[in-house]
């Protein structure tokens, strides 16, 4: 474990950065500095990159966390006269439905239990039998529990409907391969914080060109216009219309260099796996058992039931874990007693072969404390 840091964040983010990407925040900028609206602009071209092989592709930052950027692409490029498909399995799938229903935009909500995998065949139904849908939203990777959606599945069906595919790809991006012309992603968001492993402050869409500039004029905020703030990136040399996160966008790209240092998303995701099918093992050898099964498995975060013993405490194994240098993340899902652990940052084999060590020694205390105390 690197000794600059007090623990390893075992997150979906914000997650464990190295010292490089720290250290690039050192240099204070000028939000008119040309040296400074250069990088925004090698950062868009990067991300472009990054998303696709094709022409035709742009790519717009938006200040704030991921959500803020999510909000900004529902309430900027769905018409006066669209209607969302929201597909939900999750807290952040219910949090864009969410979303549509404060900005009044209309919605037909596609729910699922968030243990199971979207319904193909109810997602082609739906949009045959309702046609005033115009855009169709899902999130990739649902991180309330570490389902990964069938994204590209659902974004065949929707281009086979002739609608606008919007994939929250927050916590996949940059871990996951994925090509928006293979997913037929028309508006790709993620962010800053996540699998590119940068730090929190703004997030991104990438996007359809052609589409993004159809949408001038649609946007139901000052602040959260996509297409108002595209459009000052685009032609004022990277600039953005407000104050910019200046010192994250900097940190953002020493990120973007490390992971093209690294072998791309291939190389990354590979890791990424490594860490989870590690971790998924030792923590089985040790009596916990996975909340999901493996073929609905990401390998960006993973759920695990509580252990099957009433003395188990999650404040208590938390708080002893962060002392022992770990920090995990509380369950998320309402049907059962669970606990996350993130497989995505700079952490590596090693570092979950020694958390899970760590793990069975802070289970062992706990039942031997907790039963002196009896």
């Amino acid at each position: 474990m690197d000794a600059d840091i007090p623990y390893l964040l075992l997150t979906p983010g914000p997650l464990t950065t190295t010292k490089s990407v720290r250290e690039a925040m050192g240099v204070d900028y000028s939000t008119w500095d040309v040296d400074y609206n250069q990088r925004v602009v090698e950062i868009r071209e990067r991300l472009v990159r990054l998303a696709t092989n094709k022409p035709g592709f742009t790519s717009v930052l938006m200040q704030g966390s991921g959500t803020f950027a999510v909000e900004a692409t529902i309430g900027s490029v769905i018409p006066t006269d669209g209607k969302l498909l929201v597909i939900s399995n999750g807290a952040y799938g219910s949090r864009i439905a969410q979303i549509t229903r404060c900005l009044k935009i209309p919605l037909v909500e596609l729910s699922y239990s968030e243990t199971e995998s979207p319904d193909l065949d109810q997602i082609r139904a739906t949009l045959a039998d309702d046609t005033a849908i115009t855009h169709v939203a899902m999130v990739h990777c649902e991180t309330t529990t570490g389902m990964l959606n069938p994204a590209a599945e659902v974004g065949q069906i929707v281009a086979e409907a002739g609608k606008d595919y919007i994939l929250d790809a927050m916590s996949s991006f940059g871990g996951i391969p994925l090509l928006m012309e293979d997913f037929h992603v028309d508006y790709l968001i993620s962010s800053a914080n996540k699998c590119i492993q940068g730090v929190p402050g703004f997030g991104f869409v990438i996007a359809n060109q052609k589409k993004l500039e159809q949408t001038a004029g649609y946007a139901r905020s000052l602040s959260l216009d996509l297409f108002d703030q595209w459009n000052e990136m685009e032609h004022k040399g990277g600039k953005w219309r407000y104050t910019s996160p200046t010192h994250v966008v900097c940190a953002f790209l020493q990120a973007l260099k490390e992971l093209e240092a690294e072998g791309g998303v291939a190389q990354r995701h590979a890791r990424y796996c490594e860490n989870q099918s590690t971790l998924v093992a030792a923590m089985q050898q040790a009596g916990l058992r996975t909340l999901l099964p493996r073929e609905l498995q990401s390998p960006i975060i993973t759920s695990f039931y509580y252990p099957d013993s009433p003395l188990f405490s999650f404040n208590q194994f938390y708080d002893e874990l962060k002392h022992c240098r770990y920090v995990i993340y509380p369950g998320k899902i309402s049907q059962a007693e669970t606990f996350r652990i993130g497989n995505i940052g700079n952490v590596f084999p090693a570092d979950m072969q020694q958390l899970v060590e760590q793990i069975e020694q802070v289970l062992d205390a706990m039942a031997i404390s907790s039963g002196k105390t009896k």
